[in-house]
């Protein structure tokens, strides 16, 4: 399932090659797990405010919805892949954090306690068809010390996290259980998404 990349600031995307609107590091290196490679990395600047009252999976798949429409009105004809990773508690969707009083505030939300993480996928296929789905993984923090808190903090990995934390990072050890996807809490569903790709990519011939 392997597309080639293109080289940077080409605009063109072979036709029926996949597009990854993501800026997000962490999702192209788990697409890398499953061998594909994006023709093309392009982010989309869209308002991400939760509407009221929006449920957190609700909210997940519109945000990933309207990443790829986006990235699509730009590369049309393509595959297009997008992404959104919420943290919930309850029905309260965590912010992510781009601050250290946030980041210690959905820490101590979270400390002994278990929540969801959801990420909603979306894929626009070459005939404009959009494919929606999310999955959900529970995790669940163990009580965490004023001691814990003040040194993630001061790791900065919680910067611009959905809840202020990243499970692939020193986080990992503050997790007593999940149950659920590994790799949907880092944020990208790789079995949902390869179940797409497998039914809907080719590698385009180079031209």
């Amino acid at each position: 399932m392997t597309t080639s990349r293109s080289t940077p600031g080409d605009q063109h995307v072979p036709a029926g090659a996949l597009v990854l609107a993501s800026a997000s590091p962490r999702r192209l290196e788990l697409l890398a797990q499953i061998n594909v490679t994006p023709a093309k990395i392009v982010p989309a600047d869209i308002n991400e405010t939760p509407h009221k009252s929006e449920a957190p999976k609700a909210y997940a798949e519109r945000m990933a919805t309207e990443k790829a429409a986006v990235v699509t009105a730009r590369y049309p004809s393509q595959l297009t892949l997008a992404a959104d990773t919420v943290v919930a508690c309850g029905k309260r969707i965590l912010p992510k954090a781009e601050d250290e009083d946030t980041a210690r505030q959905c820490l101590a939300l979270l400390s002994g306690r278990r929540h969801r993480v959801i990420s909603g996928i979306s894929l626009v296929l070459p005939d404009g068809r959009q494919l929606v789905k999310s999955a959900t993984t529970t995790v669940a923090f163990k009580r965490l010390s004023e001691a814990d808190i003040a040194a993630y903090i001061a790791s900065g990995e919680w910067s611009g996290k959905a809840g202020g934390y990243a499970i692939q990072g020193l986080a990992a050890q503050y997790i007593r259980f999940i149950s659920g996807s590994y790799s949907t809490v880092v944020g990208l569903p790789l079995f949902e998404v390869a179940g797409w790709l497998s039914a809907h990519m080719k590698v385009p011939a180079d031209d």
